[in-house]
């Protein structure tokens, strides 16, 4: 095993204060953070290297096994510190300068093997963690704002009923002969004599003669359902809706998870939502944009009057509060923006053409003066 020098790292002295080290990590960490040192392809692995030196250094009690025994590996405590000083009075087994070595093999190597097979021997054992499902929902513009009601049917995952989720039934169970159904057996390394996982039944204790026909031995079967769930006001694109304990079970007497609802919401004919905002382009005359008037506009909650000032021009927005998206995270809503489009009719008639010549002369402005050099 090789051991890292955790202070060399840092740059610091062995005898270097909390303060010191923190110092020394925080200017490391700057200068070879890789959003930043883009031109090092290295920087990125340095990166990694000293922030586990500053794991280690920062923690007193993990900084004080360090500096025992010249490494530090999670999973390996104080609780097991004895263990390591008298590993020396093994045969099989050398102290070196950096720690604890071996002539055939690290015994910190040995032992984190041996608590990687008692975790894996847990993990084995416990039911299957939580299996969340995700099921996309496609609704109406308006449905997203308002809230809804939808009705999806969805496949998952159900225990298998002929097995109860093990896989295979309980007449085609049998103890492992291996490890005699505890799931562990003793192996002798370096003069030790140690438990480990049991490799023949996956640390089971038992094994199957044969799988469940119905499940093949996952454990688990498709199975679809039916259900209405409740859309929240305010929904967008993207946003997840958590329907608990909806879905997929765990095998091994595994809890059921969650179903998540992907949300995506259909495109509105002229209503387009900017955050909680709502936005609308709504068309004046000429007429109505030079004199001003007073226009009726649609909103998602429906009509509303809106004061067109004299002389709006094209683009310019009005503001309609609480007109927009209720929001998920607080009570209040988003506004309703009116953009103006004036629209220039076709002008075909004489009468017509003399009328804007006429306006044309009582009104000689440049609207281009500004851009004149």
């Amino acid at each position: 095993m090789s051991h890292k020098d955790y202070y060399r790292t840092l740059g610091v002295d062995r005898g270097a204060t909390p303060s010191q080290v923190k110092r020394s990590y925080r200017q490391l960490a700057r200068k070879l953070h890789p959003d930043v040192n883009t031109s090092d392809e290295s920087a990125a692995e340095k990166f990694k290297e000293v922030q586990e030196a500053y794991q280690v250094l920062s923690d007193p009690e993990k900084r004080g096994f360090y500096d025992r025994h010249g490494f530090y590996r999670d999973g390996v405590s104080a609780d097991t510190s004895d263990v390591f000083r008298e590993a020396g009075d093994f045969p099989g087994f050398a102290a070196d300068g950096n720690g604890w070595g071996a002539g055939q093999g690290s015994i910190s190597d040995l032992f984190s093997e041996l608590f990687s097979a008692r975790r894996s021997q847990e993990t084995r054992t416990r039911p299957e963690r939580v299996q969340n499902l995700e099921h996309s929902l496609t609704i109406p513009f308006l449905d997203a704002i308002e809230g809804t009601k939808s009705r999806i049917t969805f496949s998952r995952k159900e225990s298998c009923p002929s097995c109860q989720g093990q896989g295979g039934s309980r007449e085609e169970w049998r103890p492992c002969s291996s490890c005699r159904g505890s799931g562990q057996v003793y192996e002798t390394r370096g003069g030790l004599r140690f438990k480990v996982a049991c490799k023949k039944c996956d640390s089971r204790g038992r094994v199957r003669s044969g799988n469940c026909p119905r499940c093949g031995g996952e454990g688990t079967v498709r199975d679809k359902e039916t259900v209405t769930v409740g859309i929240p006001a305010g929904v967008d694109s993207g946003s997840r809706v958590r329907i608990p304990e909806k879905g997929n079970v765990g095998r091994f007497g595994g809890a059921r998870g969650d179903l998540y609802l992907i949300v995506n919401v259909e495109p509105h004919p002229y209503f387009h939502r900017r955050g909680n905002d709502i936005l609308v382009q709504v068309p004046l005359t000429v007429t109505e944009a030079a004199l001003g008037t007073e226009i009726e506009v649609p909103t998602v909650k429906g009509k509303a009057r809106l004061t067109i000032p004299p002389g709006t021009q094209s683009g310019q927005k009005f503001r309609l509060r609480g007109r927009g998206a209720p929001s998920l995270k607080r009570t209040q809503r988003g506004d309703q923006l009116v953009e103006v489009a004036v629209v220039i009719p076709e002008i075909y008639d004489e009468r017509s053409k003399e009328l804007l010549r006429e306006f044309a002369s009582l009104h000689p402005e440049n609207p281009r003066s500004d851009l004149s050099t």
